[in-house]
């Protein structure tokens, strides 16, 4: 398994908007396309609240890469997302970083 950690800085006051995104919508789709995440975080103390992180976890990354292709050429994302942006965009960068575990890793 690699597992592919993003993370969403959001336009101050849209956190509250990305998330309901993911919960009403987002996690339905890659669902759909077999996409597996493996777990979602805010930050609770730090440098920045107006964060999203989450880990997706992959076979490989040809797996990544027909699964992520298929989801952003989904028609329902591109209308959930046409929808959902309609009063702005909800990020001001988008991060993300393919990891693989270490041999000492709880997580394979």
């Amino acid at each position: 398994m690699i597992y592919e950690l993003r993370i969403y800085h959001t336009i101050p006051g849209r956190l509250p908007d990305l998330l309901k995104r993911f919960d009403t919508y987002t996690l339905k789709i890659w669902e759909k396309h077999g996409i597996k995440q493996a777990g979602f975080w805010t930050t609770l103390i730090g440098s920045s609240n107006q964060a999203l992180y989450y880990l997706l976890a992959w076979e490989s990354l040809a797996d990544r890469e027909k699964k992520w292709s298929a989801f952003l050429a989904d028609p329902e994302w591109l209308e959930v997302r046409r929808v959902t942006e309609a009063n702005g965009q909800l990020n001001e960068r988008v991060e993300n970083q393919i990891l693989a575990p270490t041999s000492f890793s709880s997580v394979k």
